[in-house]
């Protein structure tokens, strides 16, 4: 049973792709759902139908299968959530009145090829349903990450491999494993849960791997059945052998250190967190790690008035640019295929966020169904915002200033090479803001060449940019869907584009400077969809036809996007059919609970259309229902010698902002803040 299969492993696997996330999975004994309640912003509250399971929960999901007999040896969970309760009955629902806590869990066979859904009755440790779904290949297990290392050291081809390029020490190749991404149709055919295995020279001391890429090997594993299905070796290519480690010590000598900036609030934050919920300003807000979609927020409220059921990051793909044999799979889901919350990081004060940040722990259940820990996974933070509002009177000397205070939920996930930081950020004008900061290493490709021609989309710099003697990173782009449940007061709510167009008309516009926002509202789900247009300074809405401000405004939030990309894939390309949701910026759906990720659920080895391509097909109305707003945004990246052997932090993201949901500034009640000493 699952709890003998644990006592053969030691411990639990830990992945940051290769490489160690600190005490990420370390088995802690049972955490309460929020970290350190000596902290005073942190209060017990009561449990609440959205709250994150607990790790009793977790124990007694797993419990109810055991004793229905559901879970043969070597079973797995690749997840094991809370099952969220129908949101009319959330919104329905009052102070005191019964919690429904239901699990929802993939249990995967490998052995036997099959995946099941279940359902559990967690205060009755029930099981209520348990229904196999065909065809299906859940996402990379952590277990994963690691197993497939010692089938590849042990395969001849790869010691063959390795020795040709004169690496003896075969103990120090890295070995990163990825999802299949594309599959061949032999592949396809033959029914394997497959991986795929890159490399990388570590050596006994180096701590950064990825500046050496051992460049033109990949193995394709059957993780089921413990064997190298396919071993690709297209040639052997120089490989550097320096170091490009990222400490102080390694990259010396360092610049003047700067004066302490320090972080601190001799008073404690302006926050409470009672349970899972945020106060703070007019703003509540319950926040969740999820294991899959990280960070997530429900009921978000202004001032007790509804502005957004549930947000969070639906999916993300990351295509590369590079149509070589060993390169062209290359296409990470890191929602569908590995999932960003588990592979959060345990944040650091001062360091990750700022020192007075407080920082909230996360309950997960590992490949076993075992409960664990995940230490500071989320931090809380009240930041400085700049100047939030200032007007200087001219004729009389009056000086009216408010700084600007924002509160911020960050959570940092590392995926292999890649590090991202997501921030959602409160404002005190009723914004809500998502901040994308995408930062680690890029994805290095071996080469001949030790310097550039000067011309780029040539040579070694074809499909990319030589960073550094024998290395060159590919472009790429990333993509991020959101998936933006907005009730803005209210669940019944429409839609509406907002394009600003000059005025054509000579009559009405003599001086040919007149320009007009035009609203469109389209009225089903097809007619939603949309792509950006700088042209227009195009934004969407989301409003409440049945609400309006005191000027007769109907309530809404308007998305405004920041820059963005549009995708390069070539129509008919299997990458693009796979993330077909990219083809459109935006999306809206009628709410439907199981339509939660883009590219649908089961995304690994699955090169099939799906998602919102799918749940749009039959173009249900949109006009005064219960909406969903899907978001896309794009970096496309064409890498620079600067960003090696780190990147820099690119930024990215987009803005909630009111649009008549407020008759006037709805910050005009903040105080003005006395300057030290004054």
């Amino acid at each position: 049973m699952i709890r003998i299969l644990e006592k053969r492993r030691l411990a639990r696997w830990i992945l940051v792709a290769g490489a160690v996330l600190a005490a990420a999975c370390a088995n802690k004994t049972a955490p309460p759902d929020v970290a350190s309640p000596s902290n005073p912003v942190q209060k017990p509250g009561p449990l609440h139908p959205l709250d994150p399971l607990t790790s009793s929960e977790l124990e007694s999901a797993v419990n109810a299968l055991e004793a229905a007999g559901r879970l043969a040896e070597g079973m797995l969970f690749p997840i094991l959530v809370l099952r969220e309760p129908p949101k009319a009955d959330v919104l329905a629902r009052r102070e005191g009145d019964p919690v429904r806590r239901e699990a929802f869990a993939v249990v995967l066979d490998r052995k036997a090829k099959q995946t099941f859904e279940a359902v559990v009755d967690v205060k009755a440790s029930s099981l209520l349903t348990w229904n196999e779904v065909k065809g299906v290949e859940p996402g990379v297990l952590i277990e994963e990450f690691d197993s497939p290392k010692a089938i590849v050291r042990a395969d001849p081809r790869f010691q063959a491999a390795m020795k040709r390029r004169g690496i003896e020490d075969l103990d120090g190749v890295q070995i990163d494993t990825w999802a299949a991404g594309l599959l061949a149709p032999e592949e396809r055919a033959s029914g394997l849960r497959l991986l795929r295995c890159i490399f990388y020279y570590r050596g006994t001391s180096f701590t950064n791997p990825y500046f050496r890429p051992i460049e033109g090997v990949v193995a394709t594993v059957d993780v089921a059945n413990g064997r190298v299905v396919d071993f690709v070796d297209s040639g052997v290519v120089p490989w550097v052998k320096t170091s490009g480690d990222l400490d102080e010590k390694s990259v010396g000598p360092l610049r003047e250190a700067l004066r302490p900036l320090r972080f601190v609030q001799p008073e404690g934050p302006s926050f409470e967190i009672h349970g899972h919920e945020v106060r703070w300003q007019k703003w509540r807000v319950r926040v969740g790690l999820h294991p899959r979609e990280g960070a997530v927020l429900y009921d978000v409220r202004y001032d007790d008035r509804p502005v957004l059921y549930r947000a969070s990051l639906s999916e993300m793909v990351v295509p590369y640019g590079d149509p070589a044999k060993d390169w062209v799979w290359r296409n990470a889901f890191d929602v569908g295929e590995y999932g960003v919350g588990r592979l959060a990081n345990t944040l650091r004060a001062g360091l990750d966020a700022p020192e007075n940040a407080v920082f909230l722990d996360a309950t997960f259940a590992d490949d076993f169904g075992k409960p664990y820990v995940q230490e500071r996974a989320l931090a809380v933070y009240e930041r400085d915002g700049g100047i939030l509002w200032k007007h200087f009177d001219f004729d009389t000397g009056h000086d009216e200033t408010r700084r600007a205070r924002e509160l911020a939920v960050e959570f940092v996930a590392t995926i292999g090479n890649y590090d991202y930081a997501l921030q959602w950020v409160f404002t005190q004008a009723g914004e809500i803001k998502l901040e994308a900061a995408l930062t680690g290493i890029l994805l290095p490709k071996g080469v001949d060449a030790a310097k550039s021609t000067g011309t780029l989309g040539t040579g070694a710099e074809r499909f990319g940019r030589l960073v550094h003697p024998y290395v060159v990173a590919p472009n790429h782009q990333h993509f991020f869907n959101f998936r933006i449940d907005l009730d803005v007061d209210g669940s019944k709510n429409a839609f509406a584009i907002l394009d600003n167009r000059p005025v054509a008309e000579k009559t009405e516009n003599p001086s040919l400077n007149a320009f007009v926002l035009h609203e469109t509202r389209p009225k089903t789900e097809k007619a939603a969809r949309s792509h950006h247009d700088m042209a227009s300074h195009r934004r969407w809405r989301v409003f409440n036809p049945e609400v309006t401000n005191d000027l007769g405004h109907p309530t809404s939030y308007q998305l405004m996007p920041a820059m963005s990309s549009m995708p390069y894939l070539r129509p008919g390309s299997k990458v693009l059919e796979r993330a077909s949701f990219i083809e459109h910026a935006i999306w809206v759906t009628k709410y439907e609970p199981t339509e939660m990720n883009a590219a649908g659920y089961y995304v690994n080895q699955n090169d099939a259309a799906g998602g919102l391509h799918l749940w749009t097909a039959d173009d249900a109305p949109i006009a005064g229902e219960d909406i969903v707003l899907w978001y896309t945004f794009g970096v496309t990246h064409n890498p620079r010698p600067e960003e090696w052997p780190v990147m820099s932090v690119h930024q990215t993201g987009f803005m909630l902002l009111p649009d008549g949901f407020f008759s006037k500034n709805p910050a005009l009640d903040v105080p003005a803040e006395r300057a030290p000493g004054k």
